[in-house]
C-alpha cells in the first residue's frame, strides 16, 4: 500500500529535497505541499495524507499549532515534526499537541522512511540525537502555569502573528474577526504574559519558541 504524504515547510529548495528524499522510497507518495501552517491544515483536510512532515518554524501558524490542529481534526493523519534542532522544549510541546515523531533535519533518507512507517504503525519516533533528558523532560506533564500552557490556540496564533509583524488588522482580516476582538485579544495576552508593550510581547514570544530569533 502506498504510504501518502504531504510536507509543510516554509523553504521551496528544503521541500524540494525532502520530497526528492520521499520519492526515493518505495512504497511512499508526496501528494501536497503548503508552505505555511495554515496552509498545511488546509491541505490535510483536502487530500487526506497518511502523513504529514510539518516544519516546526513557518510563518503565519507555526507547525506546533498546525499539528495540534490536525490532530484534532484529522486524528488519521500522523504528524512528523521536522526541526534543525532536538530542542528540549520543542520535542514536549510537539508530542503533547499531537505529533508521532520528531526528527532532525541532519538526519539521513533511512531514518527519514523509519520515522514515517513508525508514524504509519501509530509509534512514536524520535531521532537518535534526542537525548534521554529530552524524552524524560517530554514525558513529564508542564506546570499549569508555565506561560505558552496557559494561552489558548486563538491566543498563541495571535501571538505569533503579532510577533511576525502584522497590524490588528491585518490579523483581524486573516482570521475573519473585528479589529476590536483581536485588540481585546492582545491585551489579555499582555496581561497573561507579564509584559506592557508590543516589543515585550514580541520577545516574549521568541522566548517561548512561537516564533524563531530571526528569519
Amino acid at each position: 500500500m502506498t504510504i501518502r504524504i504531504l510536507l509543510a515547510d516554509d523553504h521551496a529548495l528544503v521541500r524540494a529535497g525532502i520530497r526528492a528524499l520521499v520519492e526515493r522510497i518505495p512504497g511512499l507518495e508526496v501528494v501536497a505541499e503548503a508552505a505555511d501552517g495554515r496552509e498545511a491544515v488546509a491541505l490535510v483536510a483536502e487530500h487526506k495524507p497518511d502523513v504529514a512532515l510539518i516544519n516546526i518554524s513557518m510563518p503565519e501558524l507555526n507547525g506546533l499549532e498546525a499539528v495540534a490542529r490536525i490532530a484534532s481534526a484529522h486524528p488519521h493523519t500522523r504528524v512528523v515534526m521536522l526541526s534543525l534542532h532536538a530542542d528540549e522544549e520543542y520535542v514536549r510541546r510537539a508530542l503533547s499537541h499531537g505529533a508521532s515523531g520528531y526528527l532532525v533535519k541532519s538526519a539521513d533518507a533511512a531514518e527519514l522512511e523509519l520515522a514515517i512507517r513508525a508514524a504509519c504503525r501509530g509509534d512514536v519516533w524520535l531521532s537518535p540525537s534526542v537525548s534521554r533528558s529530552v524524552v524524560r523532560s517530554m514525558l513529564e506533564k508542564a506546570a499549569p502555569d508555565e506561560p505558552f500552557e496557559i494561552l489558548t490556540p486563538r491566543q498563541r496564533e495571535i501571538l505569533q502573528l503579532v510577533a511576525e509583524g502584522k497590524t490588528s488588522k491585518d490579523i483581524a482580516d486573516r482570521l475573519a474577526l473585528s479589529v476590536k476582538t483581536i485588540e481585546s485579544h492582545r491585551a489579555q495576552l499582555m496581561k497573561r504574559l507579564g509584559v506592557t508593550n508590543i516589543p515585550a510581547l514580541v520577545r516574549t514570544a521568541i522566548r517561548l519558541g512561537v516564533v524563531p530569533p530571526a528569519r
